[in-house]
């Protein structure tokens, strides 16, 4: 597949809507299951076809990437999820459209500890997965979105209070020295120090002179 293009590669299909709304219900009560004891490999990993795809943007150059049941058990289910037991992701909306058996929900990510003032932290703003459904109660495709920024920083409290798991701990360490975690592929061909350093300048001049 070519990992620039971020839509379905297969052309939408239309459904019953009972039907989505079977799968919708599957997939809420898998949710609620893995939060509770913090398996998502066994219990979201059933709803998907052998060949599911599953990415999310991580960057201005690279995504995550699973392409395949064990792909994404192995690297977004486990790998990915592991350190994050006893955090939430509640939905606040979900909406499906039977005539492209397509299903789009908008959830939050809770951290498991609270702040001085006894408030929950948690990523602000919104992020979500749209889903292309297969057929047989389970995605052929799914793509998250979230704001990176926000999550570090809420990564960032977590870890001021220290709350923040080894797994995780291991997993920011291995980024900030340049290693990609399984599954991270790049987008395109990268730009280079001088190519970074060309931009940090034209931003640079920007802030500090207005033009």
């Amino acid at each position: 597949m070519t990992h620039l293009t971020p839509v379905p590669p297969t052309p939408p299909k239309a459904y019953p809507r009972e039907e989505l709304q079977r799968m919708v219900d599957r997939w809420m009560e898998a949710n609620r299951v893995a939060e509770a004891t913090g398996d998502w490999v066994s219990t979201l990993g059933a709803c998907y076809h052998d060949d599911a795809i599953y990415r999310w943007n991580i960057g201005p150059n690279e995504e995550f990437v699973a392409e395949g049941i064990d792909a994404i058990r192995d690297n977004a289910l486990g790998i990915q999820m592991d350190g994050f037991q006893g955090w939430t992701y509640p939905y606040d909306r979900i909406l499906i459209d039977d005539q492209q058996g397509e299903v789009v929900g908008f959830w939050r990510q809770v951290a498991p500890v609270t702040r001085a003032d006894g408030s929950r932290i948690e990523v602000p703003g919104v992020g979500g997965s749209w889903f292309r459904y297969g057929g047989d109660l389970k995605w052929s495709w799914q793509r998250d979105f979230f704001d990176l920024g926000n999550v570090f920083n809420a990564l960032g409290e977590v870890a001021a209070v220290g709350g923040l798991s080894e797994p995780v701990k291991r997993k920011i360490h291995t980024m900030a020295r340049g290693q990609k975690l399984a599954g991270h592929v790049p987008l395109r061909p990268g730009t280079g120090l001088g190519g970074k350093l060309k931009m940090g300048a034209a931003l640079a001049k920007i802030a500090l002179l207005g033009r």
